[in-house]
């Protein structure tokens, strides 16, 4: 009976000398965590006595009693905060539009204008106005003093739009700067800022684009009929953007006339308002993609971009000898069909004649390598068989040959993509337009520039600038011109572009 009695006490003896390390443990933390608590409350006693120098004294003042609870100092609050961030967004204010007379008294010379064939004894001033001109590449400004004569007539500001402190000059050279050369609005101040010291701002140089914009939106959209009515259009487009939406740059060109539709979609809606089928009768050459697909009533494809498929797949597979095969034959067809079209002796006939012989040609070579697609196909088998087919069907359609019969059109594209690469570097840069105005405003710019580099036999800044100065006193531009050496045309019958 001893000995179970004996384990009972030491099992005892165990557990409460267990009890008693936990317990010590515990009076341990206890300990602990009341030296963190004095710790705390004497940071925050600290704290409370840093803030209470900026309470503000009339929350102290009143009868004595509990004091109320301590209210945060304005200077910390929220609303105080989100205050100081408005103020820091906000613009600048401007200093405001400087008074004419200081403009005026500005100048570095003075020129009298008088209407044309009235006595000067008998005009009155009626206004003065500063403007900047470009002369001998260097900024001036130039003060007008405008006399209207007995019946009120006042005589224009040569090369000066309506209501401009610029002369055209500076706007074109800007123009250029920015949409032909393709640089920053931000770099063609600077540009014009240290070879002809203008003081431009970047806000100055957008305004100034907008009115050039309305200036020539009325060539824009005679520039557009022309187009419509043209006897061979060349077609083609690239990708775009308008903030970030994704869009297309359309591209129209005929033999003088050059339209750029930079922010537009790519759908039938767009090719039915520039070259309406009931309108444009002519020849469409272009591509083969699928809007351009019985479109116009005789059309001519591209055959540097059939060639160049051709180019590819030989090139990429050199051991399948019937892919350079192809080409070869295909190269030599292409060439003899050149020479058919710069062959001046031919005729009508002769012409109709060569075009089937081709054709014939065209249909043997393809003909042996045709056959319809199968899963099984590799991809490069894929490619060749679409290559081939798509050749066949611009042949069933009378596509290919165009150029033989009339040989004013071209058989390739490439004068379209040559256009359209200064654009497309553009876009790679990231350079394109933030809003829909915006891309209207360059299609109307870029439109009237490059056409009158169509018809101007230097393109210069010289001849572009006699070109518009005419325009203006004459009234009558050089597309306007065109437009009524049409047969049969009026300017009520224009489509509308917008």
């Amino acid at each position: 009976m001893d000995a179970p009695l004996c384990t009972g006490c030491r099992q005892r003896d165990a557990a409460l000398a267990g009890l008693q390390a936990r317990l010590a443990d515990l009076e341990a933390a206890v300990a602990h965590q009341q030296q963190t608590i004095q710790r705390l409350e004497a940071t925050v006693h600290g704290l409370t006595e840093r803030l209470a120098q900026y309470e503000s004294e009339a929350g102290r003042e009143g009868s004595p009693g509990p004091a109320p609870a301590e209210k945060p100092s304005a200077s910390y609050s929220l609303d105080a905060e989100r205050q100081r961030r408005r103020r820091r967004r906000r613009r600048k204010k401007s200093p405001g539009r400087r008074p004419t007379e200081l403009k005026f008294a500005a100048a570095e010379r003075f020129q009298d204008l008088y209407p044309e064939g009235a006595r000067h004894d008998g005009c009155h001033l009626v206004r003065e106005r500063a403007v900047w001109r470009l002369e001998g590449g260097r900024a001036v400004r130039v003060g007008y003093r405008i006399f209207a004569g007995p019946g009120g007539d006042e005589p224009p500001i040569p090369g000066v739009t309506p209501r401009c402190e610029y002369g055209l000059e500076i706007l074109v050279v800007l123009a250029y700067l920015v949409y032909v050369i393709g640089i920053s609005l931000d770099k063609a101040c600077a540009v014009l800022g240290f070879f002809c010291q203008l003081p431009l701002a970047k806000s100055q140089a957008d305004a100034l684009l907008r009115q050039l914009a309305r200036h020539w939106q009325g060539e824009f959209d005679l520039l557009c009929a022309l187009i419509a009515r043209a006897a061979v259009v060349y077609l083609d487009e690239t990708g775009w953007k308008v903030g970030s939406t994704g869009c297309s740059l359309w591209a129209f060109a005929s033999q003088c006339q050059r339209v750029f539709l930079f922010g537009c979609p790519k759908d039938d809606a767009t090719l039915d308002r520039m070259l309406p089928p009931e309108v444009f009768r002519g020849i469409g050459v272009s591509d083969d993609a699928a809007v351009y697909r019985d479109r116009f009533v005789r059309g001519q494809k591209c055959w540097a971009h059939l060639l160049r498929k051709a180019i590819r797949l030989a090139l990429l597979y050199p051991r399948k000898k019937s892919y350079q095969r192809f080409l070869d034959r295909l190269l030599a067809l292409y060439r003899d069909a050149q020479r058919a079209a710069e062959d001046g002796r031919l005729g009508a006939a002769g012409r109709q004649q060569r075009a089937t012989d081709l054709e014939n040609r065209l249909c043997e070579l393809c003909l042996p390598y045709w056959r319809g697609a199968t899963p099984a196909m590799r991809p490069h088998e894929r490619d060749f068989g679409n290559l081939v087919e798509e050749l066949l069907r611009l042949l069933l359609a009378g596509e290919l040959f165009t150029f033989v019969l009339h040989p004013e059109v071209e058989p390739t594209n490439n004068g379209m993509e040559r256009l359209l690469r200064g654009p497309a570097l553009d876009r790679k840069a990231g350079r394109t337009n933030q809003t829909a105005a915006g891309a209207r405003r360059r299609s109307v710019i870029v439109s009237v520039l490059e056409s009158l580099r169509a018809n101007l036999e230097e393109f210069t800044l010289a001849s572009v600038l006699e070109e518009v100065g005419r325009w203006m006193s004459e009234g009558v531009s050089l597309f306007a011109r065109q437009w009524q050496g049409l047969p049969g045309s009026e300017p009520a019958t224009m489509p509308n572009t917008s």
